[in-house]
């Protein structure tokens, strides 16, 4: 026999980055929540009432922490625990799920942008240590509320209620005039600088390296002397093999130039005669 847990998540108020705030709220009330103590005999279950034994923790052996982070400027800009605002404009968002031994459990992107491998590195670094920061601030939550309810004080989220802790940010809801908003858009978009260059992908400022904002370099991604041994290998390979295909395509078009011009050139079906190397295209620079 197990037991069954719900944990239903009710939003009070919403400013951005529902994700990372639905997972702190949702470890939290797993972590302090109780149920009660049971004994087995045999086939015979005995559930006991907290006034018989007091109730006991569930067994949580890590709390997997997610951290949000929005891209901007097809990925040039990138921005931790987005507002509510900067979610109305990001051109895309990566929610990573940590705990604090720095296991990875659940990736996710959305969004019309393309990620490279070094910007995912470089977010999983960020999450490594926002996901400590923020489960010490918890265990200490934690510590604090057992602290307080063995001295038979009250704490928790029923005392804050009356006290109007919650509730105090309460705003009333005003019309908002949405009249001629067209116009005084195009106003500002004339009084407003030109924006800056547009590129189709992502930019990484130095090779191997993520970045936020301008002008912020660093050395992070680099490769260990291990893994710069086996890419080099592995570059020498593909290298090898390229040169001996070309060698066996000049071979071959040397052979059909010292026959016989009227005689018809018979093309083989094997598809290893011709290799075509691709080129990454270059995308123009475009301004508006």
């Amino acid at each position: 026999q197990v037991w069954q847990i719900r944990l239903d998540l009710h939003l009070l108020n919403h400013d951005g980055n529902i994700i990372d705030a639905a997972s702190i709220a949702g470890i939290v009330a797993l972590c302090h929540f109780r149920r009660p103590d049971v004994s087995v005999q045999g086939e015979e279950v005995t559930v006991y009432a907290p006034e018989e034994r007091d109730p006991v923790p569930l067994s949580i052996h890590h709390m997997p922490i997610c951290v949000s982070f929005a891209f901007f400027q097809q990925g040039t800009y990138l921005l931790v625990d987005p507002s509510e605002r900067e979610e109305r404009v990001m051109d895309g968002v990566l929610v990573i799920a940590m705990n604090k031994h720095q296991e990875i459990c659940t990736i996710q992107s959305s969004g019309g942008i393309m990620l490279v491998k070094e910007q995912v590195l470089r977010c999983s670094n960020i999450t490594a240590v926002k996901v400590a920061e923020i489960t010490e601030l918890i265990q200490k939550a934690l510590e604090n509320d057992q602290k307080v309810r063995k001295e038979g004080g009250k704490f928790g989220f029923a005392e804050s209620i009356p006290n109007q802790k919650i509730t105090a940010f309460k705003m009333e809801s005003a019309a908002v005039d949405t009249n001629n908003v067209e116009e005084q858009a195009e106003e500002i978009i004339t009084k407003a600088d030109p924006p800056s260059e547009v590129f189709a992908q992502p930019i990484l400022h130095t090779p191997g390296t993520a970045q936020i904002g301008e002008g912020i370099e660093n050395s992070w991604g680099d490769l260990e002397e291990s893994e710069k041994e086996a890419a080099a290998e592995e570059e020498g390979e593909s290298e090898a093999a390229a040169l001996e295909c070309q060698k066996m395509e000049t071979e071959d078009t040397s052979m059909v130039r010292e026959g016989n011009k009227d005689e018809p050139i018979i093309l083989s079906d094997s598809e290893e005669d011709e290799v075509v190397i691709l080129e990454p295209q270059v995308v123009p620079r475009r301004t508006r």
